[in-house]
Formats: C-alpha cells, sequence, structure tokens
C-alpha cells in the first residue's frame, strides 16, 4: 500500500481555505519545540470537535503529517482502508486485550519516524477548565518504547509533543486561535519504572507520565473552578481591553488566567461579590442582545442623547449628526463591499442554516459553519469560474483571468470582512437610539428583565467522568486523572438553552446601566486592590505562582492508591501579591486608569422620567435587577 498520503494532503489544503475563511488568525506559538523528523506523539487539547484535528494539521510545524487513530473495523473494507491510510489514519485494536496489538499501528507509524497526534481528553467538551486527561497516549509512548528496545530499534526515542488550541471565542466567526506546542516529554524519566517486573509498575509509569501531559496542557490552556468565575474574568478583560483585538496573542492565555484566579479569590475585596454580580448581569446581558463590550463601547453616548437631559435642539441634533455620519460613512463604502457580499451570500446564508441545526449544541457550531460554508464556496467558486471564462469565450487567458479574478473576489471578501467593524458599530449606535428615546413604558420590568441577568451554562457532558475528572482548582496543585487506555469514543452533543433576543426598545436602558454598574463596580475593586500594599495577596495558578509570585506547601503525603505512583504528593498553593497582579495588567494594556474617567451612556443609571430627583427609586432599582448569588452559583464538580 502506498504511504504517500496524497488524501491527507487533499484534506489539510481543503482546511487551510476553510480556517483561513473562518478564523482571521492562527497564531502558534513554540513551534520550535516541534523536531523536524523522527517519532512523535502530539497531545492536544480537544474542545472543537473537528475545527481541533482540523487546525492541529494544517498549522503543525514543519508541514509533517499527522496520523490520527481510527476504529480498526473501519479498515476491514479494503477501499475505506484506502482512503484512511492515504489520509493519514492509524488502526487502533480496542477489542484486543494486548496492549503491543491494540497499539501495532502505532507502533509501526513511530517505528517509521512518523507524527501521531492524539486527543487525551478523550471527547471533544465545553466546560470551565480541563476535566480529565487519559492514559492512551502515555500507553501507547512507553509500549513503543519498550517494543523499540526488545527489537534494538536505533534512533531518536518517541518524545510527547504537548499542545494546547486555545480560542478567543469558538463558535464566532473571524475570531482568533493560539496553538501553543509545549516542551517536548522524554520518556527517559518514566521508562526504567515501566519496564519493571514489579506489579503495577507499568501502570504506574503510565500515570506519572499522563500527569506529566495533563500538567503541560493545564499550564498552556484558561482554566477556571466554575462558570461564574470564567464568565466574570471574561468580562473584566472586556472592560479593560476594550478593543478586543488589542490582546497580544502570545499574552491572552496568560492575562486570562490572571484574571481567572484574580476572580477565585473570594477575599480579595469587601465588594468582591458585588464587583462580581455587576460584572455577570453585563455580560448576560450582552449575550442576549448579541452585543460585544467592544462595540458599545465606542458609541458615542453623550448626555445630550438623553430624551430625559434638558438639552437644547441645536445640540441634539448636533449628537444625532455624528450619528448619521457614521451611518453615511458606511453606507458610503457599502458598494465596494456589495458584490463580494453578494457572491458569498449563500456561504452566509448556509453557515447560519449549519448553525440553527446545531443551536442547543455549542461544541458543534463553528464546525458546521466552517462545513457548510467550505461546501457552499466549492459550488459557487468553480460556477463563478466557469461563468466568466464563458465570457471570455473559454480561451487561455481568459481561464487566467477568470481563476484570478475568483481568487481576488474570495480575498477581497475576507479583508473587507475584517473591516466590518464599522458597520457593526453604526447598528448598535441605531439600536441604543431607538432603545433610549423608547417610552419607559416599553422597558422590561424587572421580573422579566431577570431571566437575561443570569448567564447560561452549558449542562454537563455525559462523556466527562466526574469521578476522575481533574479536580484541580487555580492556586491547588493538579488533581486526579482518568485511568482509560484510549480515547476512541463516540462524541454525544452538548445541549444548551438559546434565549430569544430581546427587542432593542425594552432592554438597551438596562444594558447601558448594567455597564455603567459593572464599570464602577470593577474600578472599585481593582483601586481597593493597587491600594492594599504587599499585604494583600490571592490566589494564583501554580504556574503563573512560580513566575511572577511564590508557592506554599504543605507537608507532603505519601498515597499509594492507584491511579498515583507512590511518590510524595505536596498541597502546594499558589499566591501573587495584589499590587503586583495590577502593575501586570497595566504593562500589558489594560486601560485601568480609564474605568474611572465618566463614562459616555452613564446617564441611563437615572430614571428618564423622573431624572436624578428619584434618588430612592434609582438605588432600588440598582440592586433590584442584579441576579441573586444563589442565582449565579454553581457547583464545582
Amino acid at each position: 500500500m502506498s504511504d504517500s498520503k496524497a488524501l491527507h494532503f487533499v484534506i489539510r489544503r481543503i482546511a487551510d481555505w476553510s480556517l483561513w475563511s473562518f478564523f482571521t488568525e492562527v497564531r502558534v506559538i513554540g513551534g520550535e519545540h516541534v523536531p523536524l523528523e523522527g517519532p512523535i506523539i502530539v497531545t492536544a487539547t480537544h474542545h472543537n470537535m473537528m475545527i481541533d484535528p482540523a487546525i492541529l494539521s494544517s498549522s503543525f510545524p514543519h508541514r509533517r503529517v499527522l496520523h490520527y487513530w481510527s476504529k480498526a473495523s473501519l479498515f476491514a473494507n479494503p477501499v475505506l482502508s484506502w482512503v484512511l491510510h492515504s489520509s493519514g489514519n492509524i488502526p487502533v485494536d480496542r477489542k484486543s486485550k494486548n496492549r503491543q496489538d491494540l497499539f501495532r499501528g502505532t507502533i509501526e507509524a513511530l517505528a517509521r519516524g512518523d507524527a501521531v497526534a492524539l486527543f487525551p481528553e478523550g471527547t471533544s467538551y465545553t466546560e470551565p477548565r480541563i476535566m480529565q486527561v487519559k492514559d492512551g497516549a502515555a500507553w501507547a509512548a512507553l509500549e513503543y518504547t519498550k517494543w523499540a528496545a526488545e527489537n534494538g530499534v536505533k534512533g531518536p526515542g518517541v518524545q510527547i509533543i504537548p499542545a494546547a488550541i486555545v480560542y478567543t471565542n469558538k463558535s464566532k466567526y473571524r475570531s482568533s486561535v493560539i496553538m501553543k506546542f509545549g516542551e517536548p516529554v522524554s520518556m527517559d524519566e518514566y521508562k526504567e519504572q515501566f519496564f519493571s517486573d514489579l506489579e503495577g509498575a507499568p501502570r504506574a509509569a503510565a500515570k506519572r507520565l499522563t500527569r506529566a501531559i495533563e500538567k503541560e496542557l493545564v499550564e498552556a490552556t484558561i482554566n477556571a473552578p466554575d462558570w461564574d468565575t470564567l464568565y466574570s474574568a471574561r468580562m473584566a478583560r472586556d472592560l479593560l481591553w476594550e478593543d478586543e483585538r488589542s490582546i497580544d496573542l502570545e499574552e491572552f492565555v496568560t492575562i486570562s488566567q490572571t484574571l481567572v484566579d484574580l476572580f477565585s479569590t473570594k477575599d480579595a475585596a469587601a465588594n468582591f461579590l458585588t464587583v462580581r454580580h455587576h460584572l455577570l448581569g453585563y455580560y448576560s446581558l450582552l449575550q442576549s442582545t448579541n452585543l460585544t463590550n467592544s462595540v458599545l463601547s465606542s458609541l458615542p453616548l453623550p448626555p445630550t442623547l438623553s430624551p430625559s437631559h434638558p438639552t437644547p435642539l441645536p445640540s441634539r441634533l448636533l449628537t444625532l449628526s455624528v450619528l448619521i455620519r457614521d451611518t453615511l460613512g458606511a453606507l458610503t463604502r457599502l458598494p465596494f463591499f456589495l458584490i463580494p457580499l453578494l457572491l458569498h451570500t449563500p456561504v452566509y446564508v448556509m453557515g447560519r442554516i449549519g448553525a440553527r441545526l446545531v443551536e442547543h449544541e455549542e461544541e458543534t457550531q463553528a464546525q458546521n459553519k466552517a462545513v457548510f460554508g467550505l461546501l457552499s464556496c466549492m459550488m459557487i467558486y468553480p460556477a463563478t469560474f466557469w461563468a466568466l471564462w464563458a465570457m471570455l469565450w473559454y480561451t487561455g487567458t481568459g481561464a487566467l483571468v477568470a481563476a484570478f479574478t475568483v481568487w481576488a473576489f474570495a480575498y477581497y471578501h475576507n479583508r473587507l470582512i475584517n473591516g466590518t467593524y464599522l458597520y457593526e458599530r453604526v447598528i448598535a449606535a441605531w439600536r441604543v437610539l431607538v432603545g433610549v428615546w423608547a417610552p419607559r413604558r416599553w422597558e422590561l420590568s424587572l421580573s422579566a428583565l431577570s431571566q437575561y441577568t443570569t448567564p447560561l451554562v452549558p449542562p454537563e457532558n455525559p462523556w466527562i467522568d466526574k469521578n476522575r475528572a481533574n479536580s484541580s482548582t487555580p492556586g491547588t496543585s493538579s488533581g486526579t486523572l482518568s485511568s482509560l487506555p484510549t480515547q476512541i469514543t463516540d462524541e454525544p452533543p452538548v445541549k444548551t438553552t438559546r434565549r430569544r433576543r430581546p427587542s432593542s426598545r425594552r432592554i438597551m436602558k438596562h444594558l447601558l446601566r448594567a455597564r455603567g454598574e459593572a464599570v464602577k463596580a470593577l474600578a472599585e475593586f481593582l483601586t481597593t486592590l493597587e491600594a492594599s500594599g504587599d499585604g494583600k495577596n490571592v490566589i494564583a495558578s501554580i504556574h503563573l505562582a512560580k513566575r511572577f509570585g511564590w508557592v506554599e506547601e504543605n507537608s507532603p503525603t505519601s498515597s499509594t492508591d492507584d491511579g498515583k505512583d507512590g511518590d510524595a504528593l505536596h498541597d502546594a498553593k499558589g499566591y501573587r501579591h495584589a499590587r503586583e497582579v495590577i502593575a501586570f495588567l497595566r504593562a500589558r494594556g489594560a486601560k485601568i486608569a480609564t474605568l474611572d474617567r465618566k463614562i459616555e451612556g452613564d446617564w441611563a443609571l437615572s430614571s428618564d422620567e423622573d431624572g436624578a430627583a428619584g434618588e430612592s427609586e434609582k438605588d432600588e432599582e440598582d440592586l433590584a435587577w442584579v441576579p441573586s448569588s444563589t442565582g449565579l452559583k454553581q457547583e464545582d464538580n
């Protein structure tokens, strides 16, 4: 059978085009850790279905061919076997009780010096942290090492390359991806124990290696103890970096994890619960209105826009003229965007249909958008090419011109999509205008509003083993691991409930009020931490504590529990000085000082009928609409 892997290169090229169209950027970090040749096993995170292997294969350093595991039974058919082999898949016989037979295809690939890619979490899922890392990758690497030793194989040994795939927003069109490769994990530290004849020694070695893989993946991803903490950190990040593209992708994970750790410190400040509730309320309202803080913060919302503000007519007209000017400016650019937009309309329609088919499955939305959009492009581009070529009389020159024109339209379309921020801003501005000028009687009542002030939380994935899931939280050492030796599973959908988007005229004032309260609460929270001096400490993930703070270890305890190798375990906790955390955020572009300024749109905090006179009523509303702590809390798994 040919090892040309021709189908793999075709699929990878298609993935290149699809990912180039869907994402703004795929940033590869640590590519120097991937060897140019030699046997390696890549262990990648898996939180976005088919998009994960597409990104991994498309952006893998040195463009090495990656071989993925497939069920051995699929290779029984000769035609399907050729397709699987040519696309880079290798068989894994899950029914075999002999691990050498189980990993025979993997051992053969590694013996040729190939690269094998696995997803050790076992399934694609949506959780606030890495929940489980199974043992399959460790067993495969160690079984190959044993086989190579027994058969006198010369050359470099197999290495495990951890790969963390992090999405800035995994289901959003034109978002970004960070793929970070950790330092190679050598088998030298584990093979002696694995080769031992002592009972349980091979299993203990595999467990140790799995924990090393898990440690690398956790340190390169964002991990929170619960959804409330993760959502609070995301909202704080969006407020501190109003331009969502201003964060350096090299620092995205470290910044995000720092904020997660900060909002895991419940005694950080006296107003901790208040700021968390305001952040969660604002985050939920943004979700409900399909708006972003980046767009909302860019809008001109002076007091002259308020219908209750005593403003002379010329001043109000001047304010409106700014909005009209921006609208006209956007419309003047529309003709340049119209033709590519019309050409790609079926792509948008099919992508939306694909997303709606799985609207309750967050995991699958990006996958369907990309696949449906790609299939549409595969029909539109050839049809456009043939139409243009026909207009040019099917000449050789005409074919070149038609092909270049189709490519130019595709490239120009992507460039224009990246610049559609102006259109989003104009649409949002008119939505705000309608909302703030609508009569008060049209506003949602506080009881009706409550459903939009609690963030939606994805349900638990039934394929996550809660008894073996990683129970570690920020500031503590890693927890337990799963013990299953293989990662091949049929993945169930992860379902969420979508809320109907409320009318702008009914919710916009509530949204502006929530924004104002969130900004003020966050500013007070960060100011308190900055003024606390070095005496105030906050929780830090162990790897961040080693870089920026310190780690405190209690007395070691010995364990011989199955899954632990008998080594001494330390109950370690990480900390950072609160002042250092604030300085860290400032140094990376956080606009902490701007939180103290008078934000545009804060006039919405007062009633449009009673103005500043109804202070007691205002205070009552400010307290009433914030979701209760019991409604927001979710148990740690």
